[in-house]
């Protein structure tokens, strides 16, 4: 790939047709914002909302009302715990993290709430996320690219989107600041009522750690905490309560800051070290998908965000067989963690990513 990919986020505008377009409500700011940009663009908006837990929904409802727009409600508990919260739990037993929204969006918000809505005649669809979608005329594709905002962009989630997907989505807060949409909604005259939106949305109150206590709690054992020579250094309340790059709460007095470099499930032990045992020098990631082509076939050089508060690094990827992918980063790359999601770039534009099965030891 080369830089020439970049022109790709720099597009001249062209007047677009007008759609019946389905906006995914969740009652905060972002999607109200994006409800009001399409209908001020003229489109015919209409309201739909996932009801994934037995929160209310009356938020939601309340600003679908505030724009006068018509508004369905879809229960989809079931599915999204099958899908996504007992796989989360499932994976934090496995001694992975778990980025749930990258699993919940494929599956569930572009793809259930999205199939009810083109039932109820939408032809696209939008949502309140900071990125960008375009058309490339010379590949025949829809890529997505990082957001206008360095501050605020949510491309990272949204890796996993197919084409059909991708070419239904309508992003009209890709150009915009937090601030903006603020602003469009005030303008508006709609209550927001201070709700903004969750880490992770089915853990309103307290931290996962309560949450797994109580989905799994028989599951989760105390061990060993040990370094990486074997040495026993304390004891850890259960594996799923950590994650790798790890410092507070270990209770551990060293003489020396020590970080979690490993969870052993084989073993039920927590494997701690100094920060140098943090780096690795790659990782190998599967359950991959690509946006600009459908599979890579040679080694190509990238950006990569290996979890989404990262910053883009520099590596190489090539093929590895099995739909899987090994990194090589350019420097070594810091608490590399299994199960979370290794995204890579060409300048803004996405170009696909997968789930971090394993690192390489730095």
């Amino acid at each position: 790939m080369s830089a020439g990919w970049f022109r790709l986020v720099r597009v001249r505008k062209v007047k677009t047709a007008l759609y019946r377009v389905a906006v995914a409500l969740s009652g905060g700011v972002d999607s109200a914002a994006a409800a009001v940009i399409i209908r001020e663009q003229g489109h015919r908006v209409f309201g739909v909302t996932m009801r994934l837990t037995d929160a209310p929904v009356t938020p939601a409802a309340e600003v679908a009302s505030a724009l006068g727009i018509e508004h369905h409600i879809f229960d989809l508990r079931e599915m999204f715990r099958d899908v996504v919260i007992d796989a989360f739990v499932a994976e934090y037993l496995a001694g992975r993290t778990p980025n749930p929204c990258v699993v919940c969006n494929p599956r569930i918000k572009f793809g259930a709430l999205l199939q009810k809505a083109l039932e109820l005649g939408a032809e696209r669809f939008a949502t309140g996320h900071y990125a960008r979608v375009f058309y490339d005329s010379d590949s025949g594709r829809f890529l997505l690219a990082r957001s206008l905002n360095p501050r605020k962009d949510q491309s990272y989630a949204l890796y996993a989107l197919k084409q059909e997907q991708l070419s239904r989505l309508q992003l009209p807060l890709g150009t915009k600041t937090k601030e903006e949409a603020r602003e469009i909604v005030r303008r508006r005259g709609v209550e927001i009522a201070g709700k903004e939106s969750q880490e992770i949305c089915f853990i309103p109150v307290g931290d996962y750690r309560t949450f797994l206590r109580d989905k799994a709690g028989g599951g989760i054992k105390p061990g060993r905490i040990i370094d990486h020579k074997g040495n026993v250094l304390g004891r850890h309340n259960g594996l799923p309560y950590y994650t790798v790059g790890q410092r507070r709460g270990l209770g551990l007095a060293a003489g020396y800051p020590l970080f979690v470099t490993a969870l052993d499930t084989a073993r039920n032990e927590l494997v701690v070290g100094p920060v140098d045992m943090l780096y690795s020098d790659g990782c190998m990631v599967g359950g991959m998908n690509f946006i600009p082509f459908d599979r890579l076939e040679k080694t190509i050089t990238v950006s990569v965000k290996v979890r989404y508060a990262a910053k883009a690094k520099p590596a190489e990827i090539s093929p590895a067989g099995n739909d899987r992918v090994a990194v090589r980063f350019k420097t070594p790359e810091r608490a590399v963690a299994p199960g979370q999601a290794a995204v890579f770039y060409d300048g803004d534009v996405v170009v696909g990513g997968g789930t971090i099965l394993y690192k390489d030891e730095g």
